[in-house]
């Protein structure tokens, strides 16, 4: 089943303009279950190998993202990372994020699908994807099958444990990776990701925030949820193999401004 699904989102000369381009409403279903199995078992902070492609906002833009495919070479033969808003704006959004997950089912160690402020079932309302689901399948069955997957994708990624990579930006209540990381069963749980974005907190921040040069420390977000936050911000205590810490810097306070790609 996920090979036919690949390759009827793969044809080349497939015009999604339907729910057939994508699948019929219990293939959708089927492909949404078997990627809750792979990404119930992945982490808040998911690792990830180098060399790997980090991707960022598709916005539903199918044809774009193929031509991504093309440019930065085809999955499995390409690492990928895709840090989120997958959904709203553009037209196919449901054949943008259903080709994502029969990826992640094909190739689960091949591609991280992290979470974006998009993956919410109040933001998909208001733009767009709620709509597509309903237009194209004459229900809100898929756009449910859909936003039950948000909840399961991490909210983070480190690669070789040096790059943290978020959708947004970082949180003053998150000093720690251990916050957002889950060991084990028997250990609490900082983050409990599988739920609707909340309005605020540290789950909402790594979606919501924002690096702003003019900002000294933390700054109050216009977009209303999340923060502003300038170079100085604490990062992340015990990441010295991150920050390159000295004596002066025990706190985990860089002793100068990080560099423009610093923010992934």
């Amino acid at each position: 089943m996920i090979t036919q699904s690949l390759c009827k989102l793969e044809a080349p000369d497939n015009l999604p303009t339907n729910k057939q381009a994508a699948g019929a409403e219990s293939e959708v279903k089927a492909l949404c279950l078997k990627a809750i199995e792979i990404l119930v078992e992945e982490s808040n902070v998911q690792r990830v190998d180098a060399p790997v492609t980090i991707c960022g906002d598709i916005h539903g833009q199918f044809y774009d993202m193929k031509e991504l495919f093309k440019v930065g070479g085809e999955c499995p033969k390409t690492n990928y990372l895709f840090l989120g808003d997958f959904v709203d704006r553009g037209f196919y959004s449901v054949e943008t994020f259903l080709l994502l997950l029969a990826l992640k089912v094909r190739y689960p160690d091949r591609i991280t699908l992290i979470r974006g402020n998009h993956e919410s079932r109040q933001i998909t309302q208001v733009y767009g994807f709620y709509d597509e689901c309903l237009r194209k399948y004459g229900s809100v069955n898929v756009w449910r099958y859909c936003t039950d997957i948000f909840d399961y994708l991490s909210l983070s990624a480190l690669i070789e444990n040096k790059i943290f990579s978020v959708h947004g930006g970082l949180s003053p209540a998150i000093t720690t990776l251990d916050q957002l990381l889950e060991l084990s069963d028997q250990q609490i749980r900082t983050i409990d990701r599988k739920q609707e974005v909340p309005h605020d907190g540290g789950m909402c921040d790594l979606l919501w925030s924002d690096p702003e040069d003019a900002v000294d420390g933390w700054g109050i977000s216009p977009r209303g949820a999340g923060y502003l936050f300038g170079g100085n911000s604490i990062v992340f205590e015990k990441c010295g193999w991150l920050l390159h810490l000295n004596a002066l810097e025990s706190r985990g306070i860089p002793s100068k401004k990080p560099p423009p790609d610093y923010f992934l």
